[in-house]
């Protein structure tokens, strides 16, 4: 392993900044402290534009090379955590009850700063060196957000690289997939308009429960009976709600969920056959059902030129043994893949000695990742932006 020096030396630095906002995590657009923290670290670092409010609390900085050049790379970290109430066991456990950085981007937001204080302190490189810190990656919109306030207007860029940790027990690999590499995904709401009434007396009633359990079933034929085996699709649901008492037959219920995907045409076919069942079982109870669906994220697609570029700024600090560019699509989706819509880029995974799942409340990020991540980023710019 290869950690460039001066970032290697700064791992003190690096991990009192990464426990300091683990301790106070913030759910998207509320990342107030945050985005002041990481305000602060970058004029500190010397970083020579920073624009604070896009996407409401994101956070851009440019950083010149030493020499000057037509050309600007991006370099994108995530700031918001989850609705989950933390019990990792570490000793600087989240202070905000019901909110944790169960997913790493608190590491992810510390590896890029680590990154820039060494960008702007070398300059290493001819042209502009742009960090996005964004805002609400989490099924919020984020970086939709960000791109509607005017971000690759006011700093228009060439690329854009984005970074994951991989809680998979394995320090110092890195995974990256060319082409499709992670989900897209749309969430749903149905609503289920019954008719009450006691509990004793159900065939003078509409009953939601009922009709809700026979809707969750149906909805899981979709995939089995109308997607082709190979085209990979996942259909959840993930809330029920109905009632408020034990004796009486609620007058609505609510299903809601999420479908992912990794082909539009198969996105449409899902949402055509959801309406279809939500209209069939409206009818066979003699209820109204409502389907509301919202797209969340679209489907990743690295660019595969730019996934070599990642591959060797990897194999410069990890070794050529640590690498792969093998790592099958994931079902998973990321609001990375909203800035590809407009940037070519790419999307990578680098794995740390943490084993506990991403969105679980005992997930832990493994330290040693952050300086191997900043490492990585840094060096991308260098190799993308060369002096000679």
């Amino acid at each position: 392993m290869n950690i460039i020096s001066s970032i290697k030396r700064n791992e003190s630095e690096l991990k009192s900044l990464y426990e300091n906002l683990h301790r106070h995590p913030e759910i998207g657009f509320e990342e107030n402290r945050t985005s002041a923290l990481v305000v602060e670290k970058l004029d500190e670092y010397g970083v020579d534009i920073i624009d604070i409010g896009l996407g409401k609390t994101g956070v851009v900085g440019i950083i010149e090379g030493r020499l000057p050049g037509h050309r600007c790379v991006a370099l994108r970290a995530d700031m918001d955590a989850l609705p989950i109430q933390e019990n990792s066991g570490v000793d600087f456990a989240s202070e905000t009850p019901g909110v944790m950085h169960a997913c790493g981007h608190d590491g992810h937001t510390t590896m890029l700063l680590g990154a820039a204080k060494y960008l702007a302190k070398t300059r290493n490189f001819s042209g502009r060196a742009m960090l996005i810190f964004q805002p609400a990656e989490e099924g919020l919109g984020g970086a939709r957000r960000m791109i509607s306030d005017g971000l690759f207007e006011k700093f228009p860029c060439d690329e854009i690289f984005g970074m994951h940790n991989a809680p998979n027990g394995r320090p110092g690999t890195f995974e990256i997939c060319k082409g499709i590499a992670m989900a897209g995904a749309f969430f749903f709401d149905i609503d289920i308009y019954g008719i009450g009434g006691h509990a004793a007396l159900p065939q003078k009633a509409k009953d939601p429960v009922v009709i809700g359990a026979s809707l969750v079933d149906q909805l899981q034929t979709i995939v089995s009976r109308n997607i082709a085996p190979l085209d990979t699709c996942v259909l959840s649901v993930t809330q029920i709600h109905a009632g408020s008492a034990y004796n009486i037959v609620p007058e609505n219920g609510h299903l809601a969920g999420n479908v992912r995907y990794f082909n539009n045409e198969v996105a449409d076919l899902v949402q055509s056959r959801m309406q279809e069942l939500c209209d069939g079982v409206a009818a066979a109870f003699e209820v109204k059902i409502d389907l509301k669906t919202r797209n969340i994220f679209n489907v990743l697609v690295n660019d595969s030129e730019l996934c070599d570029v990642f591959l060797a700024a990897a194999g410069d600090i990890l070794g050529e043994e640590s690498i792969s560019e093998y790592f099958q699509p994931a079902t998973g989706s990321e609001d990375f893949a909203e800035f590809l819509k407009f940037v070519p880029g790419a999307f990578c995974r680098v794995g740390h000695s943490g084993n506990i799942g991403l969105h679980n409340p005992a997930f832990y990020l493994g330290q040693e990742l952050l300086p191997i991540g900043a490492s990585i980023l840094a060096r991308v710019i260098e190799k993308r932006l060369p002096i000679d």
